[in-house]
């Protein structure tokens, strides 16, 4: 994430909640992610919530994956941290600052499973694959990576509809509750600039992911919102971490 982003959600930080509970299906979507999850990995001892902003998406693993298991949200943003770090909190969740494609400045060691929710996005392009890398190499041998994100494949239908609510509804919402227009503008450049989702699944299986698989939403984010599923290999990659 670019510093310019970075201070777009640090000044969007304080109304981010709200708008978000403003969208329809946010956190059930979050929470289907959260499920993929632990789904993938099922016996878990430590999670990482990559890009977790005001923390929604922890939360949305806590509920997913009880608080047994050792939870840490790592974002770029420090006001977004400072909101959820306000939130309550058992002893097993805790927040670090750092970005994608830098998890060794946070990380002591190897987890079991990475939540990226509309983060990768946000990774300026030519930093993508690295950030893919990085995030695999961080992850214990046959562990997995959930990643949520908006995404469009070219088609107009989908592109159109997106175009609509995100400069007809989302804009307007953030400038009537004090929000941060700055932020929603680059998160509707964000998407029509972003990989298609077939290009997306190309970057995980070239950062060294198996078992790569995609999926889309109904309703009408219907070809707009997809959820990609991913795994490092059982056996370890030459080069990588142990």
């Amino acid at each position: 994430m670019s510093e310019h982003v970075t201070r777009a959600f640090d000044a969007g930080a304080r109304r981010y909640d709200l708008l978000t509970s403003l969208n329809p299906g946010y956190h059930a979507h979050l929470r289907r992610a959260a499920t993929a999850l632990a789904e993938a990995v099922p016996h878990a001892r430590t999670i990482v919530d990559l890009g977790c902003g005001s923390g929604a998406s922890t939360r949305a693993l806590l509920d997913a994956f009880g608080a047994g298991v050792r939870i840490i949200g790592v974002d770029a943003s420090p006001g977004m941290l400072a909101e959820a770090r306000a939130k309550q909190w058992p002893a097993s969740v805790t927040f670090q600052q750092g970005r994608a494609g830098a998890s060794g400045d946070v990380l002591d060691g190897p987890v079991d499973g990475v939540l990226a929710c509309y983060l990768f996005r946000n990774v300026p392009a030519d930093a993508r694959d690295a950030a893919l890398r990085d995030t695999h190499d961080h992850l214990a041998p046959g562990g997995a990576l959930v990643a949520q994100d908006y995404a469009l494949d070219g088609s107009p239908a989908p592109r159109a509809v997106w175009t609509t609510v995100a400069l007809g509804v989302v804009r307007p919402l953030a400038t009537v509750t004090g929000g941060n227009r700055a932020l929603y503008s680059h998160l509707h450049r964000s998407v029509i600039d972003f990989d298609a989702p077939a290009a997306f699944a190309d970057r995980l299986v070239a950062a060294g992911f198996d078992d790569v698989a995609r999926s889309t939403v109904p309703g009408w984010q219907h070809q707009i919102l997809h959820l990609f599923r991913a795994r490092r290999p059982a056996q370890p990659v030459e080069g990588s971490l142990p």
